[in-house]
């Protein structure tokens, strides 16, 4: 049987997902962040030594990283429906989107999150102007063109296709979900964005995803 190791609000919401899309029977280990820091609970190292999520466990295997546990899964047990073959341009393609996902696209959302925390936390008044203004100088300056650079170049790949892999829904997909709905929840997606905006609709409304919901509960990117 395999147990994802799910924390609330995170990544292993994808998991979820990818595991209804494949029909697999599958348990839900719950952990909860603590609410002051945000961060994982120490019995995730228990599972694995990082202390992050998601991790599964799939019988003597504990595997973490999603693009790794998408890419595993996707191989032992989709049958060659959401991932294409090993050694094709599209498995290329589908690899390079696992891979930029977390990669390219994660780090100046996770900056976005850093600096804005760091811009409204509470500070000794002497040090909260200073604190400001250089939070807003790394968001202006740094962070948020870069987040417009990666936003103009994911709309432009759904210029030609519903599907970031191709003409069919896939893995690539499911692993740039988070990055995406992270996106919208962060900095917004305007009316500059149509591909991106349809592409969540698409994505939100498959029954895999809705069914990933309700069995991981609430889930909201603050």
């Amino acid at each position: 049987m395999i147990i994802v190791h799910h924390l609330n609000n995170s990544r292993s919401q994808r998991i979820l997902w990818l595991l209804e899309e494949l029909g697999l029977p599958y348990e839900i280990k719950r952990y909860q962040r603590d609410p002051k820091t945000m961060l994982a609970p120490a019995e995730l190292r228990a599972v694995h030594p990082l202390g992050k999520s998601p991790v599964i466990t799939d019988g003597e295997l504990t595997l973490a990283e999603s693009g790794a546990i998408i890419e595993y899964l996707a191989d032992r047990y989709a049958a060659g429906t959401l991932i294409p073959a090993h050694g094709t341009p599209q498995r290329l393609r589908c690899n390079y989107w696992l891979h930029y996902a977390e990669g390219s696209a994660m780090p100046p959302l996770l900056l976005k999150l850093v600096f804005n925390r760091v811009e409204h936390a509470p500070a000794p008044f002497f040090v909260k102007p200073v604190a400001r203004g250089i939070a807003r100088k790394v968001l202006r300056n740094f962070v948020d063109p870069q987040l417009k650079l990666h936003l103009d170049y994911l709309e432009g790949e759904l210029g030609d296709s519903e599907w970031f892999g191709g003409d069919a829904f896939s893995v690539a997909d499911i692993q740039l979900s988070f990055p995406l709905e992270a996106f919208a929840t962060r900095d917004g997606l305007d009316a500059g964005y149509p591909q991106l905006s349809a592409f969540l609709q698409r994505m939100h409304a498959r029954p895999a995803y809705q069914r990933a919901l309700q069995r991981g509960g609430e889930y909201r990117l603050g």
